[in-house]
């Protein structure tokens, strides 16, 4: 069951990362290259060099969780991050393969 939400941190690992790493490879990069705790509760995202193949590493209670990616064609999107941290609408958005291209939000009028 996805146990994800916008209640969750969500932090990018910046760089890319080798696929073939499990649980304890990739809170090793988390402890050493993000200087943050693997079992705070935080979602971590990692994506390897292509883009093509995306980790989630979660701490839940009693165990971490390991969601995984792989596309079959195209590429995923990484969010400009501030610091590593994005959003849950963020996450979606890469998830689904969705780009935003532009936002415009129109005034609204109040008829009398």
């Amino acid at each position: 069951m996805f146990a994800l939400g916008s209640s969750h941190r969500f932090y990018l690992f910046n760089g890319h990362c080798d696929m073939r790493k499990s649980f304890d490879g990739l809170c090793g990069l988390i402890s050493s290259n993000m200087q943050r705790q693997a079992t705070s509760g935080e979602v971590f995202v990692f994506l390897n060099r292509s883009r093509t193949h995306m980790k989630l590493l979660h701490w839940e209670k009693g165990g971490f969780v390991l969601y995984y990616k792989r596309l079959e064609s195209g590429t995923f999107l990484p969010p400009n991050v501030k610091d590593g941290e994005f959003s849950w609408s963020d996450l979606v958005l890469i998830v689904e393969g969705i780009q935003v291209v532009k936002s415009i939000r129109k005034k609204r009028f109040l008829l009398p």
